[in-house]
């Protein structure tokens, strides 16, 4: 019998740790070669991990909920025979399973028993401890938090419970660092909530709705945001939308949508003002060498995601509706990648597929402009000639676009939203595919 030590694997390339959500094999378990053992969640992404061999799964490195870092050991499987070069030996598993479990103890340790806060008298985890430095939490005040942690001890909701409701000092812009990879704004944890009617129904939030709601706190907290609204007036683009979406899909296999039409749009305005491809590190604006779109996207459960489609600029727009059909397709699947949702530079968001007309949408951070489309809807128009004016039906929709007022001001937020208008407006009706 040989023993594999299975790895987290590689997830992308700005990820590195996950979370363990659900163990689907138990020790004892039987395991085929790419069978999933576990499923584990980033930021925003849930995934499986797959076996790389066939064998008994043997041990369970972690638990559900641990957080795992990336190419850390978390399960041994035992296997028949030593025919596969990835299969260690018994004498040098051993030696590394020691080592995984020292380190498994270390990182217990850092979490279940806290090491000594300078000259705190109490116990406190490095969470904690970052977060008093971060949020400039003195050791008096610590000692003075009532623990809800075993033994009394002080945990991540009770500081940050201490530090939300703390007048002692002004709050605080929340650091740029701490929104680039945002952690959910946590609530101290308290009893359920009781229905005093006893008709109402209590639904704790799941893990990503909670995420989303830090992920919201968090941007309305960092940047100051305003927006900018203008009416555009797309008949062109429903008209050849309409006379070539049955060739389109026939000759590519895609449904062709409005959305790569606009995405293109928001691309090309992007090359033209490169101020609002930017992000923003304390006193330092980072511009983006790289055109990014991230793609909000509506999941069945309700929750959203931001797929991103990687150098937009650079597709045409067949590339534009592959790309937009394939994150749609795999975000509504749930076979979202990590990395599919890294590294966007600037979002656009659908509020029309719901009615909306135009919305204010919220910056997702580290970004600095979110653009909202509205509802496509016939509208009575001013039409001007050469004959004169006269009133006529069009489709019309807004763009409403949301930007940071620390670092974008009206100018350059009105004239890049006006610029997309303008590519949309001007939209050839006799385009070839």
């Amino acid at each position: 019998m040989a023993r594999f030590e299975l790895k987290l694997p590689k997830m992308g390339e700005s990820v590195a740790e996950a979370t363990i959500t659900n163990w689907l094999k138990q020790v004892g378990d039987k395991i085929e070669a790419d069978e999933a053992v576990l499923e584990i969640a980033t930021d925003k992404v849930d995934s499986e991990v797959p076996s790389e061999v066939s064998g008994t799964l043997v041990e369970q490195l972690f638990g559900k909920d641990d957080l795992v870092q990336v190419g850390q050991t978390i399960a041994i499987i035992e296997t028949e025979g030593g025919d596969l070069v990835s299969i260690v030996k018994e004498e040098v598993a051993s030696a590394a399973i020691a080592e995984v479990e020292k380190t498994v103890e270390v990182a217990k340790e850092s979490v279940a028993a806290p090491v000594d806060f300078s000259e705190s008298e109490k116990f406190l985890s490095p969470l904690v401890k970052n977060i008093a430095k971060e949020e400039g939490v003195s050791v008096s005040e610590l000692a003075a938090i009532s623990g809800t942690g075993k033994e009394g001890r002080v945990t991540k909701n009770d500081i940050l419970e201490y530090v939300k409701n703390r007048t002692s000092q002004p709050v605080a812009i929340a650091p740029i660092a701490a929104v680039q990879k945002p952690v959910a704004v946590a609530v101290a944890q308290k009893a359920a909530p009781i229905s005093v009617s006893g008709g109402d129904e209590i639904i704790e939030m799941d893990r990503m709705r909670k995420l989303i709601a830090g992920y919201m706190v968090a941007s309305v907290q960092t940047s100051a945001h305003v927006q900018s609204f203008i009416e555009v007036d797309v008949t062109n683009i429903v008209k050849w939308r309409e006379k070539n979406k049955n060739a389109f899909e026939k000759r590519e296999g895609e449904k062709l949508t409005y959305t790569p039409i606009f995405m293109e749009a928001v691309a090309k305005a992007l090359k033209d003002f490169p101020g609002m491809n930017i992000s923003v590190d304390g006193d330092f604006i980072i511009k983006k060498k790289n055109i990014n779109l991230g793609m909000a996207a509506s999941l069945p459960n309700g929750n959203l995601i931001v797929p991103v489609i990687k150098n937009a600029d650079q597709l045409n727009l067949v590339g534009m509706a592959k790309a937009v059909n394939d994150l749609g397709g795999r975000a509504k699947a749930g076979k979202l990648k990590p990395d599919d949702t890294q590294g966007g530079t600037y979002t656009v968001t659908n509020v029309g597929t719901f009615g909306s007309v135009f919305g204010t949408p919220i910056l997702n951070q580290p970004q600095v402009g979110i653009l909202a489309l509205g509802a496509i809807r016939k509208m009575p128009a001013v039409i001007e000639t050469p004959e004169g004016d006269f009133i006529g039906i069009r489709q019309k929709m807004f763009l409403s676009h949301s930007y940071d007022h620390r670092v974008v001001d009206g100018a350059l937020g009105g004239s890049f939203v006006k610029r997309v208008a303008e590519y949309l407006e001007a939209f050839d009706v006799n385009r070839d595919l």
